[in-house]
C-alpha cells in the first residue's frame, strides 16, 4: 500500500548538539535512554479505516513523528513501519450500516488519512502495510506458532495461547481479572466456550456468511488483529539476528497497551525467542467534554473537519503538542483559540527585522525534547524568545531557529 508524500526536513544548525533521546518505557514504567544506534526500527499501529483521523489518532502520530524527527536529527536512520487494519469487524459493521462496499469505505478513509498526515506534516512510514496485503505473512506466522504448539482450534477459528510466554502481562501491569475485563471491552471474548484460557486471542477467523475471506493453509478466512501487527513488524523491520530484541520502538495510543501490544509481544516471543521491542512508548488519550474521544462514544473531532473549516494545520499540530504526550487531556475550542494566539505571537516575532538571540532557545528546545519529548518546556522557551524579540531584543538567527522548529517539532514558519 502506498504511503503519503515525503516531508522535507531541514538540517539543524551545525553547532547544535543532539543528546541521546530518553523515553518512558511502558514496560519498565521508567524513563530510559535509548541505546545509541545508526539505525532505529520503529513500528506504530495504524488506524482501522472506518472513520479517518480524529484528534486522538492525530496526537498519537504526532508523538511518533517527534521521535522520528529527533532520531533523524541525531544523525541516525529510522526504519518506520505502520500497518492499517483494512479488514476488521468494525469496518464491516460500518459498511453494512451505511450500505456501502467495505473496500470502497476503507479506500476513502485511507485516502483521507493520508491527506490529514500531509496537512499535519507527519513523516510517512517507509512501509505502510495493509492487513489484506499481509495475509500470507500472517498465515506463515500462524504456521510457525502451530509448530511451537501454541495454536488450537475452536470450530474453524484458530486461537493463540498467550501464556505460552511467561512474560505475558508484564507490559500492561494488570491482574488477570483486570485483563479479562478490558479484553471483553476491546474485541476479545474471554468467556467463549472451548478456550484453554480466557485471555487466548483469535489469530484466524474462518469466513462467515456474507463476509470476505482469503484462502490459506488454515482454511478460508481472515486474520485476527494482534497477529497482523506481529507478522508485519517482524517482516518489514528485519530484526537483527544478534540483537536482544526484535525492534527498538513499538508504539501507539495508551489504549493499545492491553490487549493489543501485550498480545503482539507474547506472539513475538514465541516466534523469535526475543522481546518484541526494547522500548514500548504510548501516547495518552484525548478527550472531549470530560470523556475519552472514541468512535464508540461518537464524540470525535476530525482533523479534516477542522482543516476544511479553515483552521491552520500548524495550529492543530501546536495545540496537540502543547501538552505532554503521556498526559490524558481534553480538547476544546479554547485550546484551539489559545494555540492560534500563541502561533500568531511566534510569527509576529519572526517578522521583526532583527530577532532575539537564538542559540539558547535552540539548545533548550533540543534539551526539552531529549527528555521524554517535553513539548510544553520547548514551547515555553520558544514563547519567551518570541516575547523578547517583539520587545526589541536582537542578535539571533531566524533561519537557524526556523530550522530547529521545522526539523524537530514539524512547525513551519
Amino acid at each position: 500500500m502506498k504511503s503519503w508524500a515525503e516531508v522535507a526536513i531541514p538540517k539543524l544548525a551545525g553547532n547544535l548538539a543532539v543528546p541521546t533521546l530518553s523515553l518512558t518505557n511502558s514496560k519498565s514504567m521508567q524513563l530510559e535512554a535509548l541505546q545509541e544506534k545508526n539505525l532505529y526500527r520503529m513500528y506504530v499501529c495504524g488506524i482501522t479505516p472506518y472513520d479517518a483521523t480524529h484528534l486522538g489518532h492525530a496526537a498519537t502520530y504526532l508523538t511518533f513523528d517527534l521521535i522520528n524527527r529527533y532520531l533523524r536529527a541525531s544523525g541516525a536512520e529510522v526504519s518506520y513501519v505502520q500497518n492499517i487494519t483494512d479488514i476488521d469487524d468494525p469496518l464491516l459493521e460500518r459498511a453494512i450500516r451505511d450500505n456501502v462496499d467495505w473496500e470502497k469505505l476503507a479506500t476513502s478513509q485511507i485516502d483521507l488519512f493520508r491527506s490529514d498526515m500531509i496537512n499535519l506534516r507527519v513523516i510517512p512510514p517507509q512501509n505502510y502495510i495493509g492487513a489484506v496485503e499481509a495475509i500470507d505473512l500472517v498465515s506463515e506466522a500462524i504456521t510457525a506458532l502451530e509448530k511451537a504448539g501454541t495454536i488450537y482450534a475452536i470450530d474453524k477459528d484458530l486461537y493463540f495461547k498467550n501464556y505460552s510466554s511467561n512474560e505475558f502481562g508484564l507490559l500492561s501491569h494488570l491482574s488477570k481479572l483486570q485483563m479479562q475485563e478490558i479484553f471483553s471491552q476491546r474485541g476479545g471474548n474471554p468467556t467463549l466456550p472451548g478456550k484453554t484460557d480466557p485471555l487466548d486471542c483469535l489469530v484466524w477467523m474462518a469466513q462467515r456468511p456474507n463476509e470476505p475471506g482469503w484462502e490459506s493453509p488454515h482454511g478460508k478466512g481472515r486474520p485476527g488483529w494482534h497477529i497482523e501487527c506481529t507478522a508485519i513488524a517482524l517482516k518489514y523491520l528485519e530484526p537483527e539476528l544478534d540483537a536482544n530484541t526484535c525492534i527498538d520502538i513499538q508504539g501507539g495510543g495508551s489504549d493499545l497497551i492491553f490487549p493489543h501490544h501485550e498480545m503482539c509481544a507474547s506472539q513475538a516471543r514465541v516466534l523469535t525467542g526475543k522481546e518484541l521491542a526494547s522500548t514500548y512508548v504510548h501516547s495518552a488519550m484525548i478527550g472531549l467534554d470530560g470523556e475519552k474521544m472514541s468512535k464508540s462514544k461518537g464524540n470525535l473531532v476530525f482533523v479534516s473537519t477542522l482543516v476544511n473549516s479553515g483552521v491552520d494545520p500548524m495550529v492543530i499540530r501546536f495545540a496537540l503538542l502543547s501538552q505532554h504526550y503521556r498526559k490524558d487531556r481534553m480538547w476544546s475550542d479554547s485550546l484551539l483559540q489559545e494555540a492560534t494566539v500563541r502561533i500568531a505571537k511566534i510569527r509576529l516575532a519572526f517578522e521583526a527585522s532583527s530577532i532575539a538571540p537564538t542559540d539558547a532557545v535552540n539548545a533548550e528546545i533540543v534539551a526539552a525534547l531529549s527528555q521524554d519529548l517535553d513539548t510544553p518546556r520547548a514551547f515555553y522557551a520558544l514563547e519567551m524568545w518570541a516575547e523578547a524579540s517583539i520587545g526589541g531584543s536582537t542578535g539571533g538567527s531566524a533561519q537557524e531557529l526556523k530550522q530547529t522548529l521545522d526539523a524537530l517539532l514539524g512547525l513551519a514558519f
